[in-house]
């Protein structure tokens, strides 16, 4: 199901913090930038694994620059917060986001309408994008 990366060379600036977060979200379909011990975090990943979606995590905890990480996603998405849930590019939130728009049922329709380009092998290999419905 979810697969991560967790270690990375370091990222020089805040400029290049913000450029891999564009690279990763635009590259995959779901990405979700977590912290291992993080309920909500978890929350969010026990919904894509209850609907069978395949999606990348970045742990933010275990990343050389996941402090740096957590400012750009906050300029990024006006919230410092984690998880930082990305479907097809768009943040949707965080943990109780990501429940609710699954439990309104609008969830799914999010990950269908998933991009071709969010739907390659990405290059570090740790999560292809790729959302197989279970209807």
């Amino acid at each position: 199901m979810g697969n991560f990366t967790s270690r990375s060379s370091g990222l020089s600036s805040t400029a290049a913090c913000g450029q891999f977060l564009q690279e990763v979200v635009s590259h995959n379909c779901i990405v979700i930038f977590s912290k291992t011990t993080c309920p909500y975090c978890k929350m969010a990943k026990n919904v894509f694994n209850e609907i069978g979606a395949t999606y990348k995590v970045i742990e933010l905890d275990e990343h050389n620059d996941g402090r740096r990480l957590q400012e750009a996603l906050a300029q990024m998405t006006g919230a410092r917060t984690v998880p930082r849930v990305f479907i097809n590019g768009n943040c949707i939130g965080g943990g109780s986001d990501t429940k609710e728009l699954h439990q309104q049922g609008k969830l799914l329709p999010l990950i269908e309408k998933c991009a071709p380009c969010c739907t390659e092998t990405n290059p570090e290999g740790s999560g292809s994008g790729q959302f197989e419905s279970t209807k």
